[in-house]
């Protein structure tokens, strides 16, 4: 996990410095520049001063996570390559690549993203078409940028797991507040688009859909069959040595627990309010499960001292994903204090298999939903868990999950008026204790009480939720 950030223009060494200044919490281990005048690579932030002024350039600090830690991007060769996230197959794409001739430098993931643009492009595809090909065979969470030296280009996984702005002037970051330090507004690089930046100007265009993992319908037992199937795999390629799971006790976060425990040692991560549902809940399930459980309790004052943390991260003034990221704050940060980097999480479970009350209504918005998953709560949870130096991963948004889920008929995620009945039936079989299976849970913000106790502070100063988040925000960055 890390920063990427860089851009076209001038002065681009005083930008570059306040940009990885505004960023580089989400990667302390190093820092990597390159631009059209020469190339940085340092471990020692004090360093920043050094580097090489030009015209383009591209900028990666990095929280190491998978490879080698004396490792620093950006990768050099017929291109510049920077990419914040992971790549899960990495070991399988890179023997299919070496099958065909192709050398690497490092064991780090990013590089085969790299590798594999250069092999398609050596093919004759236009980037354009490298990137779309390179998408149909990363199984992972990526943003990338890359450059020849006249453009850069930047695309994102088809999910959007990993966020990624630019700006109209030419400039792009992981988060908004990196682009915002600079003077630039942040537009969102949407989930399977590739945005150009040239001196010209800048352009974005769809290549790769969601739409297209749709095959033939799924229905009975190969409904079932294929989610756990998919599903077990996607948190096998995502624990790590040790893994924590952000844990409500509810359906999702109980299965993805009880899944990865088969493959790593697993700590269970909650918080709420005492009294809380998802505290109760989470301390209930986590004994069921037989795996240990690390909670951090809030009050009030500690909602209170956290709301300009949590607003720094989201970077608007959203006072649902406020509440909701109270809880995410409080259990990364546990996490961090017993040096767990890998947290893996439920996200997507709803959107896919119909959790939310208002699909028994409007089945039709799940797919909604899950377009605009990316800025709506993704962004939101990756920034609040690089606060603390934690990576999320999201199993139930692996691209054959979604694949899978996509391909379920309607009637088969609620049935009865029971929603996400297909995934309970996939729980059940995998093993999960049927209480937990069946269990039905509260939203985060009203589960872990974050949201009430958001709403006595707002109280107490007289302004409604909506009127805190507001006045909150405005502190921070100093904009309306």
């Amino acid at each position: 996990m890390c920063l990427i950030a860089g851009g076209i223009g001038s002065n681009l060494k005083e930008k570059f410095i306040v940009m990885i200044n505004a960023g580089k919490h989400r990667g302390e281990d190093s820092f990597g520049i390159w631009t059209d005048g020469g190339v940085l690579k340092s471990d020692d932030f004090s360093e920043v001063s050094g580097i090489p002024d030009g015209s383009i350039g591209i900028l990666q600090c990095r929280l190491a996570m998978t490879g080698s830690k004396a490792f620093t991007q950006p990768f050099l060769n017929e291109f510049a390559l920077v990419h914040n996230g992971e790549v899960y197959n990495h070991r399988e794409l890179r023997g299919w690549l070496e099958g065909r001739g192709v050398s690497f430098e490092s064991d780090v993931d990013s590089e085969v993203i790299l590798r594999l643009l250069e092999h398609f492009l050596g093919q004759g595809l236009s980037v354009e078409g490298a990137v779309r090909k390179a998408m149909t065979m990363l199984e992972g969470d990526y943003a990338v940028a890359f450059s020849d030296g006249k453009v850069i280009y930047l695309f994102r996984d088809p999910v959007g797991i990993r966020p990624l702005y630019y700006s109209p002037g030419g400039f792009f970051a992981s988060e908004k507040k990196v682009l915002w330090a600079i003077g630039e507004e942040a537009i969102p690089v949407k989930p399977g688009e590739l945005v150009r930046i040239s001196r010209e100007g800048v352009s974005a265009k769809k290549i790769f859909s969601l739409e297209e993992l749709r095959r033939k319908p799924l229905t009975g037992k190969r409904a079932v069959d294929a989610v756990l199937r998919t599903l077990n795999c996607a948190v096998r390629h995502r624990v790590g040595e040790k893994t924590g799971v952000l844990f409500s006790g509810g359906l999702d976060s109980s299965l993805v627990a009880f899944l990865a425990s088969e493959y790593s040692d697993v700590i269970l991560y909650t918080a709420g309010a005492e009294g809380s549902p998802d505290l109760k809940w989470a301390r209930k399930a986590a004994d069921r499960l037989g795996l240990p459980l690390r909670e951090y309790v809030f009050n009030i004052d500690d909602v209170r001292d956290a709301v300009p943390r949590v607003i720094f991260a989201i970077e608007e003034p959203n006072p649902m994903n406020l509440a909701i990221g109270i809880p995410l704050y409080f259990a990364t940060g546990k996490a961090r204090e017993d040096g767990v980097k890998v947290l893996l999480s439920g996200q997507g479970a709803d959107e896919l298999f119909g959790g939310y009350a208002k699909y028994l209504e409007r089945p039709e918005l799940m797919e909604k939903d899950l377009r605009e998953l990316a800025e709506r709560n993704l962004a939101r949870d990756d920034k609040i868990a690089m606060l603390n130096s934690v990576e999320g991963r999201f199993p139930f948004l692996s691209l054959p999950v979604v694949s899978a889920a996509l391909n379920i008929p309607l009637e088969l995620k609620i049935e009865n008026g029971v929603r996400k009945a297909v995934l309970r039936k996939a729980a059940v079989k995998a093993g999960l204790p049927e209480e937990l299976a069946m269990r039905e849970k509260k939203a985060a913000q009203y589960g872990s009480h974050s949201q009430k106790l958001l709403e006595k502070l707002a109280k107490r100063e007289g302004l409604t939720l909506r009127e805190y988040a507001e006045r909150a925000f405005r502190e921070v960055f100093k904009r309306d």
